[in-house]
């Protein structure tokens, strides 16, 4: 979030940019599993391959031992058992100039790369196709290629007798302990069910239905289901994902209106006063609590100054303003970060000194909990550091500890919102910064989100000053119409691949999940017309409108709302965020 009347498309979005033009575009697999036989040649050999010319070699490699050396058209090939009317996704690491990828009759990519470099494609099966052809070749004359770390993913053509692949799993009643599941016979001759969460079998049954238990509350889950015989395994089923009862509960509205009060600085927005802003808003952060210093932890707050704002309250009055909207049962949190506001805690001294000074700013107001909006360079990745789940870099160790010390603090009525760019969040699809080969940026409040999802309140997504963002459809989408908060808060919900790393960010629980807007034309670049964000909300909602996007995370009745930047911007525009949508997220079922 920005002090200034239009935000900054800064040099965030630059490094926003040149990663998009770098990628190949890449596919969201319909299954988990690579599909290749020796698809890192680790067999020493070309050994599940056909390859008309090559040999393996131990350098130069990207990982492991060894890799694929060819040359000219010197074409490897490899044919696997596919699933009819399926998209599937295709990458490998190479080096020459240039090397294709590619499906035989299908598409095909290339890059001249003179360091290894990851070339992705995606592709559907056609109605009766059990076959591919994957392929890798040079061009003439040019020289030696290398290839790499190739994958195919999906899901397998299965066994020959094997049973059909079931009817996709639903959902039943769900208990804070356990998740009921049924799902539509397979074809064939089928001795037994396995339901799997991951790659993990938690039931198998000879009926269609089961119920998981011994599960822990207020947690998602996803599963899926497999036919087996005695000749093997059907293709699994797609996921379907439940949340377990006994989610805390904060005393929010089913459907929150969330803004930024500028309490600490004035723009061309206006001041306005604490006791001024309308009990339309559920939340209302207080923008910004900033360090001392980038890497000091030490985090301050203090109220406009009366020479820059002033028509600012009294310090007593500004309290008492923030009791009274408590009162009435919304909730006053102070916002650490937005654009001058970089946090960086790469010391255990910075961690706990971030937890004294918020602590003791959060006690002085009396405020219901934190808003984290890190932006610029306060987050990033080390080089190596690749699983989300394990996360090694400081910046990003440390400020999980410190926020797990808060909410350990003040218990489960501390309410804790994040408002991260997009660069952060969705673009760790395509990118990881971690991994190497893009901005040390991208993704990285993954690690954060995911380690903090049993305390997170509410992600409200900055869906605003972003480059175009590939979704889960493998499409780019821009900002500034429903399709974009669409394809970006499904991301959320569904979850995703974490570019090359193996990984796969697990979705929020849907009463988690909000996206962010600017309240007005003037407020921040992408502004999305009232209708255009109704529209994506009925989308997201109902599963009602959404065009030509499929929701991989089904819809979401408990959609938690909508943010916006800012409550003072808004006022400055006679109310339109607030008039338009208060009445909307009331009229949700």
């Amino acid at each position: 979030m920005s002090r200034s009347s239009l935000r900054r498309l800064s040099a965030l979005f630059t490094a926003f940019a040149l990663v998009v033009t770098a990628f190949v575009a890449g596919a969201a697999p319909a299954g988990a599993a690579n599909l290749l036989t020796n698809p890192g040649f680790e067999a020493g050999s070309t050994s599940g391959w056909s390859c008309q010319s090559g040999t393996t070699v131990a350098s130069p490699v990207r990982t492991g031992n060894y890799a694929l050396a060819s040359s000219d058209f010197g074409k490897c090939a490899q044919t696997v058992s596919v699933v009819p009317n399926t998209t599937y996704a295709i990458s490998a690491w190479v080096r020459g100039n240039p090397v294709y990828l590619g499906v035989t009759g299908g598409p095909s990519t290339w890059t001249g790369a003179t360091n290894y470099a990851e070339l992705k494609l995606s592709f559907t099966t056609g109605a009766g196709q059990t076959s591919a052809e994957l392929y890798l070749h040079g061009w003439y004359g040019a020289g030696t290629f290398n290839v790499d770390d190739v994958a195919l993913d999906g899901p397998g053509g299965g066994t020959p007798g094997a049973p059909g692949t079931p009817g996709n799993p639903a959902v039943g009643t769900v208990t804070n302990s356990s998740v009921a599941l049924s799902w539509g016979t397979a074809a064939g001759t089928v001795t037994g069910y396995r339901v799997y969460e991951g790659s993990t079998v938690r039931s198998t049954v000879t009926g269609t239905s089961t119920t998981i238990s011994g599960l822990t509350a207020c947690t998602t889950y996803s599963y899926s289901v497999a036919a087996y015989n005695s000749a093997g395994e059907s293709p699994k089923t797609t996921q379907v994902s439940a949340t377990t009862g006994g989610c805390p509960s904060v005393g929010l509205p089913k459907h929150a209106l969330i803004g930024y009060l500028h309490a600490s600085f004035a723009n061309g927005s206006g001041y306005l006063r604490m006791a001024d802003v309308p009990d339309a808003w559920d939340i209302i952060n207080l923008a910004f609590g900033e360090p001392t210093s980038v890497t000091s932890g030490d985090i301050r707050f203090r109220q406009c100054p009366v020479a820059e704002c002033p028509g600012v309250e009294s310090e007593a009055d500004f309290i008492a303003a923030i009791k009274a909207k408590q009162a009435k049962g919304k909730k006053v949190l102070i916002s650490i970060g937005g654009q001058n506001g970089q946090v960086q805690l790469t010391s255990a001294g910075a961690r706990d000194a971030f937890v004294s000074s918020v602590s003791a700013i959060i006690d002085k107001y009396g405020l219901d909990g934190l808003d984290i909006d890190f932006e610029g360079h306060s987050l990033y990745l080390s080089s190596g550091d690749t699983d989300f789940r394990n996360p090694t870099t400081p910046v990003i160790v440390n400020l999980i500890s410190a926020l797990r010390t808060l909410k350990n603090k003040y218990g489960s009525r501390f309410v804790l919102t994040m408002a991260p760019e997009t660069f952060f969040v969705q673009v760790g699809y395509q990118f990881y910064g971690g991994s190497g080969g893009s901005d040390n940026r991208t993704g990285s409040y993954l690690p954060v989100i995911h380690a903090m999802r049993d305390a997170l309140t509410v992600l409200h997504v900055q869906d605003y000053n972003s480059g175009p963002v590939m979704g889960l459809d493998n499409q780019y989408h821009t900002m500034g119409g429903a399709d974009f908060h669409i394809a970006m808060t499904d991301m959320v919900k569904a979850g995703f691949k974490v570019a090359n790393t193996g990984q796969t960010f697990p979705g929020l629980r849907e009463d988690q999940i909000a996206f962010g807007v600017p309240a007005a034309v003037s407020a921040g670049n992408g502004h999305t017309a009232p209708a255009q964000v109704q529209a994506a909300v009925n989308c997201l909602a109902r599963n009602q409108g959404c065009g030509g996007y499929t929701l991989r995370g089904g819809a979401s009745p408990a959609f938690r709302g909508l943010m916006t930047w800012s409550i003072n911007w808004d006022r400055y525009y006679n109310w339109e965020f607030q008039n338009s949508h208060r009445p909307f997220l009331n009229s949700l079922p």
